[in-house]
């Protein structure tokens, strides 16, 4: 029975030692650079952000669609109940006080639809009102069967006009920059990957340097007890493993903080345990410029945005020489009214009502400051006209100098992969020729700052081709690997 216990228990610990390893296992995940970014705009705190504000311009711009179609609103006072003293006009002109007792309810339907060409309001309307009289115990209905009218401002500035022009740009602007703006996260996220990879890369260094350091001593303290050794180069060997522990807890604490900002910015748990794998899968084509830059000026957010602009100073300048002149509204109305005794009654042989009405407003002396809004209005369209040629060269200028840098790594990634297999070699020969006492201490670190130089030096060129890359696809919205443009979809307008 003993023995069965004991076999049992120790059958159990192996499963509990299993179940450990497997749930390490399985905390354990290897990204690549496609894999984080992937994260990234996936299921990012700043995609989500970014999608939030795609959603309200899409908002924005059914609110514009709608400001332009007929509305149908219905109207009216149920009830409204007044007890109070009034002054009351008289048959023969005079005035008395008296109590009024009195409830009123009232309705109308309203159809009203805007014109943008001319910037008037057009309506159709019916309604009526009840009015029950308690002192005198009478009820009255008035009402307007059907009534048509416009609302038509003269040698004003034209609203309607101005927003649609402008308000489709303004969609068309946040629909290119939602695009950019995932692109840009792609490229926040490359930057995080490769501080994090190059803190690994120094982390498996001090791993690799401590390790060779250790060794050293051992065979110096070999070499001492056999007197081979002097004291000063025992001290350094020494120094040198102190030296590397040091570089190890620094790289360690590192390490921990980049693992820790990349998880939180690709949205990943913390509990897991990530390694990153070096992007070698590198495309490294030549890029066109005049593609390039055809294909930024036609999906980056900046073309509309220039026209916007430019749009706008038109429409300052328009409203300041508007708001200087004359001003006028001309309204007129048609329609049909009667009074009854009962609903009914008002829609029996009604007569016609009609209304013309001019309203004017002429500036007579302001002290100038209407020709000054001009003027102001006219400077500031020449600064629009003259910023927006200078923003459009830079923009220009900034693509083409963003794909010569690219065009210009591919050598860079060569030399420097080279440099880097050279180092490290060189390092394994110096570590021999030191352990087998043929070159000194100094020797031997001297190589190993070489081989640490180039092997962030390769790391960095690798960095500069990726981030180059993503900064390329962010300035021109345009995938030079499959040569299309880049296009994302909004999973919260997908209902919509």
């Amino acid at each position: 029975m003993k023995r069965k216990f004991i076999l049992a228990k120790l059958f159990s610990l192996l499963l509990i030692s299993v179940a450990q390893i497997h749930a390490q296992e399985s905390l354990q995940i290897s990204l690549s650079l496609r894999n984080v970014v992937d994260l990234a705009i996936s299921q990012s705190s700043a995609v989500k952000y970014v999608q939030n504000q795609d959603v309200n311009y899409y908002w924005r711009w059914k609110n514009h669609q709608t400001r332009f179609r007929p509305q149908l609103t219905l109207s009216g006072n149920l009830p409204d109940f007044q007890n109070q003293t009034k002054p009351i006009t008289q048959p023969d002109g005079s005035i008395e006080f008296n109590q009024v007792t009195q409830l009123e309810t009232s309705a109308q339907l309203a159809l009203s639809q805007p014109i943008p060409q001319l910037g008037a309001y057009v309506y159709a309307a019916s309604g009526f009102v009840r009015l029950q009289d308690f002192n005198n115990s009478t009820v009255g209905f008035s009402g307007v069967p059907v009534s048509v009218g416009i609302t038509q401002p003269l040698f004003a500035y034209n609203w309607m006009k101005w927003t649609r022009k402008t308000e489709p740009l303004v969609y068309e602007e946040a629909q290119k920059r939602f695009i950019e703006s995932i692109e840009e996260i792609s490229y926040n996220a490359t930057a995080r990957f490769f501080n994090y990879l190059k803190i690994q890369t120094d982390y498996s260094l001090a791993e690799s340097n401590l390790s060779n350091s250790q060794d050293n001593l051992k065979i110096a303290e070999v070499k001492k007890e056999l007197g081979n050794i002097s004291g000063n180069d025992f001290s350094r060997i020494q120094l040198s493993v102190f030296n590397a522990q040091k570089a190890l807890n620094n790289a360690r604490i590192s390490l921990k903080n980049a693992d820790y900002e990349l998880k939180k910015y690709i949205g990943l748990d913390q509990d897991k345990v990530i390694e990153l794998i070096i992007p070698l899968d590198m495309f490294l084509w030549e890029v066109d410029p005049d593609l390039a830059l055809s294909e930024s000026l036609e999906n980056r957010k900046e073309t509309p945005q220039f026209e916007r602009r430019l749009i706008q100073a038109d429409r300052d300048l328009t409203r300041a020489k508007r708001e200087a002149g004359v001003g006028a509204t001309l309204r007129m109305s048609y329609g049909v009214s009667n009074s009854a005794d009962n609903l009914g009654g008002i829609y029996e042989n009604p007569e016609q009502q009609q209304n013309v009405a001019l309203a004017l407003s002429v500036p007579i002396m302001d002290w100038g400051r209407s020709e000054s809004r001009v003027k102001l209005a006219e400077s500031q369209r020449e600064l629009v006209l003259y910023d927006v040629v200078q923003d459009k060269q830079d923009f220009e200028r900034g693509v083409v100098v963003q794909v010569e840098q690219f065009n210009l790594i591919r050598s860079q990634i060569a030399t420097a992969e080279a440099a880097d297999k050279v180092a490290e070699e060189g390092y394994k020969i110096a570590l021999k020729k030191f352990q087998n006492g043929e070159i000194s201490i100094t020797d031997l670190n001297i190589s190993l700052q070489e081989r640490e130089g180039a092997k962030r030096d390769y790391i960095g060129s690798i960095e500069n081709y990726w981030e180059s890359y993503y900064r390329l696809r962010e300035v021109t919205l345009y995938d030079f690997e499959f040569k299309q443009k880049i296009y994302y979809t909004n999973p919260m307008l997908s209902s919509e």
